[in-house]
């Protein structure tokens, strides 16, 4: 079985990649109680079907496609769907979707009786390589992503590859642009894979090592107080971005984006051969005011600044504190700045 472990002492869990793993959900998770199944409506219905007939007592709950369900809405749809159903600390819920499934239904997990058992089993590119991994659940708020949430580590993760092949191109060029991140700020050889090879054809071999490199950081790092802050590369004015332009643009979308204004020249060169082989945006033309606010209650801001991830060299970063204000010309200096 392809396990990857992250040991974080009695928070730690096993990370599953095998092919046709979500068919032995029953087997590998513990799922003979009261188990909330939360997916979304983009999701193949088959897959929480899966996962319902392996538990004892399921309840599913399907949130309507995209990042506008991780709010406080849906958030508290899931919580009456467990008060409702009669969930106790012994119970548990189970994402199964992208990143904005696992996000919320790990944030309710996280907060219900102060915290019940949480599963996650990524449906996603994104999903896979990132945000299934390492702890943190959100949602948004008045427009700002993830600024209400928790650090909560799921019990196990079934990432199967096979449950990719439904994904349209778009969504799987989405997920590796945090591939991309990855690479870049930490493992060279994977970025040559990028530029050399086929990503499609690599695609199993990139999400493990993305994997690898993501659980590394976390055991190092758990609550994001040093090391973890290298997985925001992109991130700072990615988020920015996409305050100002989700749904037009995805998540990964607006990571390849804010990647580019953080690097050297250099770099920088070979990262937008990357995104435009892999069909990412390298051209944006915002509203720099709408970045700059965004930035401001940007949740990592401080009175001296943002800690922004840079990238001089291909597979190794540095993390400055740096003001808004300089994060706003770098990024005037990629984009312009004019619509």
């Amino acid at each position: 079985m392809n396990e990857i472990r992250v040991s974080l002492g009695e928070r730690s869990y096993d990370i599953l990649t095998d092919p046709g793993i979500l068919n032995r959900a029953g087997e590998l998770l513990d799922l003979d109680r009261r188990v909330l199944i939360v997916t979304d409506a983009g999701v193949p219905a088959a897959y929480a079907e899966t996962v319902a007939r392996a538990s004892r007592r399921p309840v599913v709950v399907t949130i309507p496609e995209g990042e506008g369900s991780k709010d406080f809405d849906c958030y508290m749809r899931l919580l009456d769907a467990m008060l409702m159903a009669g969930f106790t600390r012994h119970d548990c819920v189970a994402a199964v979707g992208g990143g904005v499934c696992g996000d919320l239904a790990g944030f309710a997990a996280a907060t219900y009786m102060r915290g019940i058992d949480f599963y996650n089993i990524p449906t996603t590119v994104l999903a896979q390589v990132d945000s299934s991994v390492g702890g943190k659940t959100a949602v948004d708020f008045r427009g700002f992503k993830n600024i209400v949430g928790a650090f909560w580590q799921p019990k196990r993760v079934l990432a199967d590859p096979e449950v990719l092949a439904t994904l349209p191109p778009r969504q799987i060029a989405n997920g590796l642009a945090e591939a991309v991140k990855m690479a870049a700020t930490s493992d060279a050889s994977l970025f040559r894979l990028f530029e050399e090879g086929d990503p499609i054809t690599n695609l199993p071999q990139i999400i493990r090592r993305s994997l690898c490199i993501k659980k590394s950081v976390v055991e190092a790092d758990e609550r994001e107080g040093g090391l973890r802050r290298i997985l925001n590369f992109g991130h700072t004015l990615g988020h920015a971005i996409e305050s100002a332009e989700a749904p037009l643009l995805l998540h990964g979308e607006c990571v390849a984006l804010g990647m580019l204004p953080m690097t050297a020249e250099e770099p920088r060169g070979r990262i937008t051969a990357v995104l435009e082989k892999l069909g990412l945006p390298t051209i944006y033309e915002g509203d720099p005011e709408r970045i700059v606010e965004a930035l401001t209650h940007d949740k990592k801001s401080a009175a001296d600044g943002i800690d922004a991830v840079y990238v001089d060299e291909i597979g190794s970063c540095r993390v400055e504190k740096t003001p808004v204000s300089v994060l706003t010309e770098r990024y005037r200096a990629v984009f312009g700045g004019m619509r």
